[in-house]
């Protein structure tokens, strides 16, 4: 099994962006990109080659289920890890989006100190 090492980051809050990126790259020793958009994720996503994907389910334009599709598309995105970072975590809502395809969901606010290693569990789920 290869190693995680890059995640893309999609989420258009330019403050959880900073500290996403600081906490996965500080503290998880990642390599981070961060998408502003579903679009950009679309543009960017196969040229940086992620190991995983962190997707916002709220974005305007794309939202998060629609990136993911829209990923899944793409025949080099078509198997990758993907978790959704969201404040909606009822059950239903966290039953769903793992029926679109991601393997898990972590809550927002996240703990920065915590997050590199959730990543990492879901990734080696």
């Amino acid at each position: 099994m290869s190693t995680l090492q890059r995640i893309l980051y999609v989420e258009d809050e330019p403050d959880i962006q900073a500290v996403a990126k600081l906490a996965l790259e500080m503290v998880g020793g990642f390599t981070v990109k961060i998408c502003s958009s579903g679009e950009e994720a679309l543009r960017e996503a196969v040229a940086f080659a992620p190991d995983m994907i962190l997707l916002d389910v709220m974005m305007p334009g794309m939202d998060g289920p629609s990136t993911l599709m829209a990923l899944r598309e793409l025949p080099a995105l078509a198997e990758l890890p993907v978790a959704f970072m969201t404040a909606k975590v009822q059950p239903a809502e966290v039953t769903y989006y793992k029926s679109l395809g991601a393997r898990d969901v972590i809550p927002k606010p996240f703990d920065p100190m915590t997050l590199a290693s959730q990543v990492r569990a879901i990734w080696e789920a």
